[in-house]
């Protein structure tokens, strides 16, 4: 598997999972949520919800603006 930062699988297989191409695993959102710090449960009620739970260091300070990366 090609991996990406931090996280797991590259680019390509990311967005093949938010276009519903290919399923998330129990593993892969738990990766996710310990990297965010944001529970499954809010990670995946939806962008908003897990807009708000994303700690506020870890948020762009303007649209468009980079993001902190944390790499483990």
């Amino acid at each position: 598997m090609t991996r990406g930062p931090a996280v797991g699988p590259c680019q390509t297989r990311i967005s093949r999972k938010q276009s519903g191409a290919a399923t998330w695993t129990l593993d892969y959102l738990n990766r996710l949520s310990a990297h965010y710090g944001i529970p499954v449960p809010d990670l995946v009620a939806g962008v908003d919800r897990s807009i708000q739970c994303l700690p506020t260091r870890r948020r762009a300070p303007l649209p468009g603006a980079a993001q902190l990366t944390i790499n483990p």
